[in-house]
């Protein structure tokens, strides 16, 4: 460690076994950060994919500090890699698209991506979203118990998804089972024996390989779907290349299957845990769906980090930041700030306002799937909170890692009608 760094904060958020604490855990040492060094030292993370070449990375924990860094890409960039991981150049091409980009690319691309995310898109499957949420239900109904997370979580957002995109229904569960691969690849569970690479490596190469011969289909055979869309998009006279509509069903693969299926899972299990907001969403579904979506995402956080590098020295609370250095934003602790908000640590679907960062902190790279995603869970809640009133969830099996905050099962049961 160069002589002129500060010393590595105590409090490291680096360890395996700090992701493998609770969030409640968690958000006591996030806490004690943001009150007393809301910019902070650590080592390179444990357990990553390939060693890094840097000596370890700026932790920032306030909400206004993770806004301002969003909303600031020339100083804080993307196109080096968003995870705190070093990851090999073409695999991030690969796997996260524009997510991993800076202008002028970034802002290309994205315009051409969302040529094929039309309102007339979004406004034909709204309504299929809500019958499709009906359906789930409908089935989750007809049980007594099970894992909540195959039967309800997981099956709304593969469906949108795939949907929109698409995808025949014979390839969805592979391509779902791959988008796991792609952020649980640290979990010994889901590895099997296999190293996180081989992992990491299957499930990109099994995605990519489905996106290809979408493609190649799409040329000749266009259909009313974003996929036709994203092949015949043109901006500006450019047009996507097939590597590029590879690398966005990746991130949308991943990215729409993974936030909204563990906001469902984690939300149903905060309604479960504080009873009396759960009776007030059901006596005023239609008054309070929206609001209480904004706290779902916002307590659950199913982003918890994201990173960024440092394009030139900068200063921040005190710490000299140096061009190349990772500054990681902490999404799970600006969501618990109580400089933003009152009483974080409560659940509460009345909350307004409710500034939350679960999308993001703004600028360029906000969610482009935000507006889907509370579709989704506006649903299925809805659906949820008026027609199972006697469903009850157990203790959820977490995932072990720092990207995103899923949950692999958790039992149900439906005891009474």
């Amino acid at each position: 460690m160069s002589s002129d760094r500060p010393s590595y904060d105590p409090v490291s958020v680096s360890p395996l076994s700090f992701w493998e604490r609770t969030a409640t855990e968690r958000d006591a040492s996030f806490k004690i950060l943001r009150d007393e060094r809301p910019v902070s030292w650590h080592p390179p993370l444990e357990g990553s994919l390939m060693e890094a070449e840097q000596d370890g990375f700026w932790a920032v924990t306030r909400h206004e500090d993770v806004v301002a860094i969003s909303k600031n890409p020339e100083v804080f960039c993307s196109g080096q890699g968003v995870m705190i991981e070093e990851v090999p150049e073409d695999l991030l091409e690969a796997a996260q698209s524009f997510l991993a980009m800076d202008a002028p690319r970034h802002g290309a691309l994205r315009r051409l991506v969302s040529v094929a995310f039309t309102p007339r898109q979004i406004a034909k499957i709204d309504e299929q979203i809500k019958a499709q949420a009906r359906h789930i239900v409908d089935d989750l109904l007809d049980t007594t118990d099970g894992d909540f997370v195959s039967q309800v979580s997981k099956r709304l957002p593969m469906w949108t998804i795939y949907e929109l995109i698409g995808l025949p229904e014979s390839l969805r569960e592979e391509a779902a089972h791959h988008a796991d691969g792609m952020v649980s690849w640290a979990d010994a569970d889901v590895a099997a024996g296999r190293e996180p690479g081989e992992v990491l490596n299957d499930s990109l190469v099994g995605l990519i390989s489905i996106a290809f011969e979408m493609v190649e289909d799409r040329k000749t055979h266009p259909r009313d779907d974003i996929l036709t869309n994203l092949v015949q998009a043109e901006v500006d006279g450019q047009r996507l290349t097939d590597e590029e509509i590879a690398s966005f069903f990746v991130l949308l693969s991943v990215a729409g299957n993974d936030t909204t299926r563990n906001s469902t899972t984690l939300g149903m299990k905060y309604l479960c845990d504080f009873p009396e907001q759960r009776k007030l969403l059901a006596d005023d579904p239609e008054g309070l769906i929206q609001p209480a979506a904004e706290e779902i995402v916002r307590y659950a956080t199913p982003v918890m980090t994201f990173r960024r590098t440092a394009t030139r020295d900068v200063e921040l609370h005190g710490q000299q930041i140096r061009e190349g250095d990772w500054v990681v934003t902490l999404f799970s602790s600006a969501n618990r700030d109580e400089r933003e908000f009152d009483h974080p640590e409560e659940f509460d679907i009345t909350r307004t306002p409710n500034r939350h960062v679960a999308f993001g902190g703004g600028g360029p790279h906000f969610c482009m799937g935000s507006m889907l995603a509370r579709t989704q869970l506006r649903s299925l809640f809805s659906e949820l909170v008026t027609r199972a009133p006697a469903l009850e969830l157990g203790e959820p099996s977490y995932l072990v890692g720092n990207f995103v905050h899923a949950v692999k099962s958790i039992p149900y049961q439906l005891s009474a009608r």
